[in-house]
């Protein structure tokens, strides 16, 4: 392999400078590696012939993690603290006086490469607009104080979907840009400003994902760093700039093999990666199950009949066990709402799950109603279904339907404390004024 050669004179380091630079060498390859404790399960579950747009996104989201669930600071002050270890090692051994112009510009190379797959991962799923969906008839139905404010500002998003596509394009285009040296420090500065707005609303919306916005910032941050002083001198100071003339030359089979890398990374992380988010949008939507629910049930539904144990139960406010109206999802989903109270689900951080059972965002941040997956089996009329939230597993009712004529759906069997239950849903010709749009009259 062929010598890196560069046109840009060597800048000679400072002994406090090579100091400080082995440590954010150490801290930023550590923090750009995958070294998750999830990694083994993230590469091993995956169908790899038939990878899913849910697998790479997972792989764009794998950080330095050694604490197991969602990120935490903590695991930073873990790689700080191996990173000052390796500094006094480092600066202790044979190879402290290694060319740190050269590895100064390798870490450049591998933090923007880092940051741009970080960005792009969230990009496509808000350009085509999957992450945050519109809401479901469930959502629509509950009071706007049961939900979380995460939940508030997901579901205002999801209403808006040219400007979530709008958002992601932004994303898309400051990672973009991080591949390319010329164009890295305008992609950085995007990303600088644009995830500074994301953290500042997870902090103010009580998200999951701001320790993740900081891991971005902070990269963003290093990458601009490299030119920030000569945009400082020349906006701010207004004084004359030289533009950094550092222009790396690759000879030999080297520059061979680092197009071919570029080519691989950008093909798999922007072409085959937005290919698949677009087909998930049209196929399968991750936030919501993919299995179809009872056919020609979709809509919201009174209870105007309400037996337990034979006994009728009349409408009121304040029972916690009379139901007071039902969902049904065109997903196989049934949500109720009653005066029982919801222990919240309360997961506010981004998971893209293959698997029906494992999809909460529709019951997720939400207090008003009890969400149950169902299966159906059609010869004999019954839904078997199962509490969705995980501070209920275990819950189960088996329900026999009947559907004497369009509207209306009868059902009974057993509830989840295997007393006999026997109730009669309305169907409500709801309109809603979010799908109908403003140019559409909605009379009342």
């Amino acid at each position: 392999m062929g010598k890196t050669i560069t046109t840009r004179p060597r800048y000679e380091w400072a002994e406090k400078e090579k100091d400080i630079f082995r440590f954010f060498f150490i801290f930023f390859i550590l923090q750009a590696l995958p070294l998750s404790v999830d990694i083994f399960k993230v590469l091993f579950g995956f169908k790899w012939l038939h990878i899913g747009y849910g697998d790479i996104f997972q792989l764009t989201r794998l950080s330095a993690k050694f604490i197991p669930g969602a990120d935490s600071f903590i695991n930073w002050i873990i790689v700080a603290v191996i990173a000052l270890i390796g500094t006094l090692v480092w600066g202790r051994s044979k190879y402290k006086e290694i060319d740190y112009n050269k590895l100064y510009y390798w870490l450049r190379v591998i933090v923007r490469y880092r940051l741009a797959i970080g960005i792009i991962g969230y990009g496509f799923i808000k350009f085509f607009p999957l992450q945050a969906p519109f809401p479901s008839i469930s959502n629509l139905n509950t009071a706007y104080g049961d939900f979380t404010d995460w939940k508030i500002f997901s579901m205002s998003l999801g209403i808006v979907p040219n400007y979530e596509s709008f958002l992601g394009g932004v994303e898309i285009v400051a990672g973009l840009l991080l591949f390319f040296r010329k164009t890295a420090t305008i992609g950085a500065l995007i990303i600088l400003v644009f995830t500074g707005n994301v953290f500042i609303s997870n902090l103010a919306y009580e998200g999951g994902e701001y320790v993740y916005a900081v891991y971005l910032i902070s990269l963003a941050i290093f990458v601009l760093s490299f030119d920030a002083v000569r945009i400082y001198n020349l906006i701010s100071l207004e004084r004359p700039t030289q533009p950094a003339k550092f222009k790396p030359v690759h000879t030999g089979k080297q520059q061979t093999i680092l197009l071919v890398c570029k080519s691989l990374v950008i093909f798999f992380f922007v072409f085959l990666y937005g290919f698949k988010t677009y087909s998930g949008l049209h196929h399968d939507p991750y936030q919501f199950p993919r299995t179809p629910g009872l056919a020609k049930a979709a809509g919201i539904y009174n209870v105007s009949t309400f037996k337990i144990n034979n006994k009728d139960l009349p409408y009121s406010a304040t029972d916690p066990i009379r139901w007071k109206d039902v969902v049904f999802e065109k997903w196989a989903t049934l949500s109720l709402r009653s005066n029982r109270p919801v222990l919240i689900d309360s997961a506010n951080y981004e998971q893209v799950f293959t698997n029906d059972k494992d999809r909460d965002y529709e019951l997720a941040g939400s207090a008003g109603r009890h969400y149950y997956s169902y299966t159906i089996d059609t010869a004999k009329k019954v839904l078997s279904l199962e509490n969705k939230n995980s501070h209920y597993k275990g819950e189960k009712l088996t329900l026999t339907y009947t559907r004497p004529d369009s509207a209306t759906i009868i059902l009974s069997g057993l509830d989840q404390h295997r007393d006999s239950i026997y109730v009669v849903l309305n169907k409500v010709d709801k309109k809603y004024p979010l799908q109908l749009g403003r140019r559409k009259a909605l009379k009342l």
